[in-house]
């Protein structure tokens, strides 16, 4: 064998032994140290925030879902449950001007802000939310109208989750005065005091009610 042919099998089990070596390490090791640590120290945010209810998974916190009736309206979608927190309408799916989430996929319409079908869709939204609420459309704050850019924000605003206590007290037979209070108990303050907006998680308000309302 002439020394070319040595100085190429060489490197070629070289080139295997690295192979091999990486695959271990970063195919196998790596994954598992983090996979340690996640659960170690972050065993609910590294298995999806789970929320559970009555024993069993309802969602995660950290992805929005719809809450509707069994019924649809003329263009097909789903009725909202009147005794639930409604969610901000989504825009992620084939069809961008459907208020369902869709959970496989994340996104936003990309409608320019001075498009039409946006401007009137948001007009829509505007006059459905406050028929649905029994509050005047000027009562309806921006995240009612307006879909996140994600298409699956878990939250809303503490105006938004007021503006439907109504609704959902009388749905529920429940006192309003304990519903808003609810409300005031689920609302998170700012990010480490300064960052970002006060906030309500719809699925733990939700949850949270259907308690109260089974006493």
């Amino acid at each position: 064998m002439n020394n070319s042919v040595r100085g190429t099998a060489r490197l070629a089990g070289a080139g295997l032994r690295a192979l091999l070596v990486l695959t271990v390490i970063c195919g196998v090791i790596y994954p598992l140290v983090v996979t340690g640590i996640a659960q170690a120290a972050f065993h609910d945010k590294a298995n999806g925030s789970e929320i559970k209810a009555g024993g069993r998974s309802v969602g995660s916190e950290r992805l929005g879902q719809s809450y509707t009736l069994d019924e649809k309206d003329k263009a097909g979608n789903p009725l909202p449950d009147p005794k639930f927190f409604q969610g901000r309408p989504s825009a992620a799916g084939p069809n961008t001007e459907n208020t369902q989430y869709k959970l496989v996929v994340s996104g936003a319409s990309n409608l320019a802000a001075d498009s039409k079908v946006l401007l009137d869709s948001v007009q829509q939204r505007r006059a459905d939310v406050a028929a649905f609420n029994g509050v005047s459309p000027s009562a309806v704050p921006t995240d009612a109208l307006t879909a996140s850019g994600s298409g699956l924000d878990p939250d809303i605003s503490p105006a938004y989750a007021r503006l439907q206590a109504e609704r959902v007290a009388k749905a529920n037979h429940l006192p309003a005065d304990r519903v808003r209070k609810l409300v005031d108990e689920h609302t998170d303050g700012r990010i480490l005091g300064f960052m970002g907006e006060e906030r309500v998680n719809v699925l733990k308000l939700n949850v949270a009610l259907r308690e109260l309302a089974r006493g």
